[in-house]
């Protein structure tokens, strides 16, 4: 399908997301990055909630929303902003959580994971990891029922992918998983990295610069930081994935969609078409963020 008119407009003032040479920023160009956001106006309205609140997870800083304004315990989801495992927030992703908790009813747990280059793989997977855990060791303190599913786009799709492998491999059962444009395979070796390489948002160049900010050391086939090489996916939770049509994550997403298939993992992937990178994050610019996340909270009401 060609680009949805939307896309076009979006990539024609953002042809790429760093707006630079990659290799021209340091960590004071990477400092100035996450400090101003450029698209906070479209990032979606602050919601007025009854109950928002700053903690910690075992150390690790956390958000937690609830819409519901009693006391009764429900389900919980896990959020992992998206960023390149370098940029983004809790705060700068405020919008898009307080969103989920009012559209599935659960109480979302914002994870402030650290960034690098300041904090190298496996850094930003082992917060994920401490996160989930301290949920099902603490239920009363999350106000949780028991249910817990994990969300995550970009590299916080990756952060959610690999905790869902970390869970069922401690014995812990996550209800679901939603990965939206997830980075799965850090070799970038799919068709759509040369399909899609220059002029759609998220460059081909940007994601390998992002994959050494996060990772210049390691193996690339580490499942860890490539869910998609997991020896075995059996067993893993229920997921939703969804992919952009004109996005260099689009196959590796699709792939593991299959992969799961084929091991009897249920699985809803949807692809929205003419779409690009970083459509979820900006309902104020991509009607399609609307129609995804509307996609994403039935599948999690229906599983939790």
């Amino acid at each position: 399908m060609p680009l949805h008119p939307q896309s076009r407009d979006y990539i024609a003032v953002h042809p790429s997301d760093l707006g630079a040479d990659p290799a021209m920023l340091d960590l004071a160009g990477i400092q100035e990055l996450r400090a101003h956001d450029g698209l906070a106006a479209q990032r979606g309205p602050l919601t007025k909630l009854p109950f928002v609140r700053d903690e910690r997870a075992e150390g690790v800083p956390i958000r937690i929303y609830r819409a519901d304004p009693g006391d009764d315990r429900l389900p919980v989801v896990v959020y992992f902003h998206g960023g390149g495992w370098v940029l983004g927030s809790v705060k700068r992703n405020d919008a898009l959580a307080r969103d989920l908790a009012i559209r599935t009813g659960a109480v979302v747990v914002s994870v402030d994971y650290r960034l690098a280059p300041e904090h190298a793989f496996p850094a930003a997977a082992d917060d994920a990891w401490t996160v989930v855990r301290d949920i099902f060791a603490r239920p009363a303190f999350y106000q949780s029922n028991g249910r817990v599913a994990v969300v995550g786009d970009s590299a916080g799709g990756n952060l959610a992918a690999v905790a869902a492998w970390q869970a069922r491999d401690a014995g812990l059962r996550l209800a679901h998983q939603v990965l939206v444009y997830p980075v799965l395979d850090a070799a970038m070796r799919t068709p759509s990295y040369t399909e899609f390489a220059k002029g759609f948002g998220l460059e081909a160049e940007e994601m390998a610069w992002f994959a050494r900010q996060y990772a210049p050391d390691a193996d690339p086939a580490d499942p860890r930081l490539s869910p998609l090489c997991l020896p075995d996916v059996a067993g893993l939770a229920p997921a939703t994935i969804v992919t952009a049509e004109y996005d260099v994550l689009r196959d590796e997403g699709e792939s593991y969609a299959r992969r799961l298939t084929d091991a009897g993992v249920p699985v809803g992937l949807r692809r929205f078409d003419g779409a690009v990178h970083n459509f979820f994050g900006l309902p104020g610019l991509f009607d399609q963020a609307g129609e995804a996340r509307d996609h994403i909270a039935g599948r999690l009401r229906e599983a939790l």
